[in-house]
């Protein structure tokens, strides 16, 4: 879609917009916006009307194109409608979770995502952002072994003489609050990936900045600083004993959130998910791919589960040209490596998690008439090869 022409948007016309603080001096408009359903205007998008949400999306009415023969004056007035609905692209939630979601966005409240690995929590930051138009600020918090170390790195680099210099570098974190204060017309979306793989005692120096503090001290400058209310924070978080290196979350911590729970997308809805990112597959083998990681996921006394990053996998070997001519008779091979590679052990031996999966890839894939060749199989082998 291109930009729009002053020709497209005449009154009376109904589009989606978000609308942002209006920043420019002396505007007589509160709220500005720059996109109607998601294309570029060719003027500002400008309205007073009190029942139009900062950040949340709306339906609204264009009232009057001032100056349609200008391309450097002129704005778009417009006037609401009505809430526009609520869509996040390319992972699934539960309907309930997806209106709690909608709530915790609109009121600007700290979000934390537990589910599984692999079940769409860093894709659903992402799909909010760009739903949002906020920008998007990615933090791994697995590298965070200091309380300092969220908001900036320390760098040893030579001087020209040769003596070491210390350099105090900003992490992604502290450059969006400063930015965001900048910048009060654009809204930053902060999102703490795998909060827990980082100790209770550094994430401590997160709670001024979620809680009504609302601030966090800035190493370099060794002061506190606010944190803009245009900034929103979302944590995600993989709690379970088969995951290593994790640290719990205190009663306190937790209170700085609003948890929402995730979880993998039932049969119907990750072949929805899949057929967009891969519309050059058919749909009976989307059906096959995600019965099988149905069946795994399912299955009782397995540790760990089976990411919706396994099946993609599966559909990017299958789409490739050195699969896609073998068809069906390729999907053995490809659910061996995407599905019992991410289990302990060999998919040969039975007396492993690995071959535990097998046996029950065998099994989904035999309800569709699909043989399986096992040559050179070594049944027996030591649990937990690699």
């Amino acid at each position: 879609m291109g930009k729009w022409t002053v020709e497209e948007l005449t009154p009376g016309k109904t589009v989606e917009a978000t609308f942002w603080p209006n920043a420019a001096e002396g505007s007589a408009f509160k709220l500005r916006a720059t996109h109607l359903d998601g294309r570029r205007t060719p003027k500002v998008v400008l309205s007073n009307d009190e029942r139009i949400v900062a950040g949340v999306p709306c339906v609204v009415r264009v009232v009057v194109v001032h100056k349609p023969e200008r391309e450097d004056r002129g704005r778009i007035e417009v006037e609401f409608v009505g809430r526009a609905p609520f869509r996040i692209e390319g992972v699934y939630l539960d309907p309930v979770v997806s209106k709690k979601l909608q709530v915790c966005l609109e009121g600007g409240l700290n979000i934390l995502l537990d589910g599984p690995q692999g079940c769409g929590k860093t894709v659903l930051a992402r799909s909010i952002a760009d739903s949002l138009g906020m920008a998007f600020v990615f933090f791994n918090c697995g590298a965070v072994v200091e309380a300092s170390d969220f908001f900036v790195t320390i760098q040893v680099r030579a001087s020209a003489s040769g003596a070491p210099v210390t350099d105090f570098i900003k992490t992604d974190i502290l450059i969006a609050i400063e930015q965001a204060a900048d910048h009060p017309e654009t809204r930053y979306l902060v999102f703490l990936d795998e909060l827990n793989r980082c100790q209770e005692s550094a994430r401590n120096a997160l709670m001024p900045a979620l809680d009504a503090t609302r601030r966090v001290f800035h190493p370099i400058e060794n002061t506190f600083i606010p944190i803009p209310d245009n900034v929103q924070f979302i944590a995600a978080v993989n709690r379970g004993r088969e995951f290593s290196g994790t640290f719990g979350i205190d009663a306190a911590q937790l209170d700085r959130f609003a948890p929402l729970q995730m979880t993998y997308p039932p049969p119907h809805a990750e072949q929805d998910i899949l057929a967009r990112r891969h519309p050059e597959l058919s749909a009976t083998n989307l059906e096959i791919i995600v019965a099988v990681a149905d069946a795994v996921r399912n299955a009782p006394d397995l540790p760990g589960t089976l990411s919706v990053r396994a099946t993609d996998e599966a559909c990017v070997y299958l789409a490739h040209p050195l699969f896609a001519a073998d068809g069906k008779r390729a999907l053995p091979e490809i659910l061996k490596t995407s599905f019992c590679g991410r289990f302990t052990g060999r998919w040969d031996d039975v007396t492993s998690d690995a071959g535990a999966v097998w046996a029950l890839i065998r099994k989904a894939l035999a309800t569709f008439q699909i043989a399986v060749e096992e040559p050179g199989s070594k049944p027996g082998s030591k649990r937990g090869d690699a």
